[in-house]
């Protein structure tokens, strides 16, 4: 056979068109593009997650709930600027990544723990024996592999799957040949990276914002926890319905108050009480909405203060105080951004209603409020936790 007859006799190769290529690579393609979204998904409601427990344990630990009431500040601030509620969720991507980190630390220190566990048992059984020994050496050799493993972890991102698979390849490569100016860019991003955090803004924000709170709140839950210790009826009572109408005009202006104070980042803001009134006859329907959902999300915690939360899980009703005035915030500082936005006032109808509407809901808050000193734990003093406008529980953060 001639070499053409074989080659003519061969069996054709299978022809692949250009149309079946491109739709094997745009499959392949949205595919990937479908992978990275639920990723992208799945690490946005992670870092979601890690602020609202960030902001829960906060909120409880002396002088750091200023942070807590800082950030939810700042999340109203710039709803209230942009009008866009998405750009209240603050540093989401930033919470994954810390959050990743602190899982990651939590998970190899476990075997440490489990160690200083079986020494200390073994100490009270046989104080100084053989037994004790060996475990302390154990416990001694492992906290330093571990400190060592976390090190390593965080200088190749801080992720959660760094924490669980060390690379032992690249781990060896990078000890036998160190590179300084590497470990000296890594330094500098991860001192970019705190930086990029804004603790200090948070803070003064939410110290500020406290500060200007309390002196609305002073006057008239001063005159209502005095009127509890009054003991004629007839001049408590008068006593009571001056804290309450007192209490019923701050309610009604102070969230929208710090919204303003948090757009502007001035503390004078906060008693600008003309600008807000302004600003209600620009958007007057949005503002009750917002008073009310306001208003109506804090009312939960006061129920929780019925018995005696223990320290070790006080952060676990600020959890529910997190998870319910979060949108609030957004909320009044979407209601703020609408009469932002509107340069005239709305027709006097809706004002009108938007007023009258108004009424009801404060006064069925101020009354729940003070009905709540009766069952409360600390008595007249939780009048001082007001959740709507403070921290979530300052008697217990300061």
């Amino acid at each position: 056979m001639s070499q053409s007859s074989a080659i003519l006799d061969a069996p054709a190769a299978p022809i692949t068109s250009p149309t079946e290529g491109a739709g094997g690579l745009e499959k392949a393609s949205f595919l990937r593009r479908l992978f990275r979204k639920v990723a992208s998904g799945l690490d946005w409601v992670f870092g979601m997650a890690t602020i609202v427990v960030g902001l829960a344990v906060l909120s409880v630990v002396p002088f750091l709930n200023f942070f807590s009431l800082g950030y939810l500040l700042e999340a109203s601030g710039r709803v209230a600027t942009t009008g866009r509620f998405r750009d209240g969720f603050v540093g989401v991507r930033k919470a994954s990544s810390l959050g990743s980190l602190v899982i990651g630390i939590g998970l190899v220190l476990l075997p440490v723990l489990f160690f200083a566990g079986m020494w200390n048992d073994a100490s009270l059984v046989d104080p100084g024996g053989a037994v004790a020994a060996r475990w302390k050496v154990v416990l001694v050799v492992s906290t330093l592999m571990v400190f060592g493993h976390i090190i390593w972890a965080c200088l190749r991102g801080g992720r959660l799957r760094h924490f669980l698979w060390p690379a032992p390849v690249r781990l060896f490569r990078a000890l036998r040949q160190p590179n300084p100016a590497a470990l000296l860019e890594i330094g500098n991003g991860a001192g970019d990276w705190v930086a990029s955090l804004r603790l200090p803004h948070y803070f003064w924000l939410g110290f500020r914002g406290f500060v200007a709170a309390v002196m609305w709140l002073a006057i008239p839950v001063g005159v209502l926890i005095l009127a509890a210790q009054i003991r004629i009826i007839g001049i408590a009572a008068v006593v009571n319905f001056l804290g309450i109408g007192l209490l019923m005009i701050v309610v009604l202006y102070l969230p929208f108050l710090q919204a303003h104070f948090a757009r502007t980042d001035r503390f004078e803001a906060m008693f600008e009480v003309r600008r807000v009134r302004d600003f209600f006859r620009r958007a007057p329907v949005a503002f009750w909405f917002a008073l009310l959902i306001t208003l109506l999300f804090s009312l939960p915690l006061y129920l929780l203060k019925i018995e005696l939360t223990p320290r070790e899980v006080a952060w676990l009703p600020a959890l529910l105080f997190v998870a319910f005035i979060f949108p609030a915030r957004l909320l009044v500082g979407w209601a703020m951004s609408r009469a932002v936005r509107h340069e005239a006032d709305r027709h006097w109808v809706f004002r009108w209603l938007g007023r009258l509407a108004a009424v009801p809901v404060v006064i069925a808050y101020v009354i729940f409020v003070w009905a709540t000193q009766y069952l409360s734990w600390h008595g007249s003093l939780s009048l001082l936790e007001q959740h709507a406008f403070l921290v979530p529980a300052p008697l217990m953060g300061l």
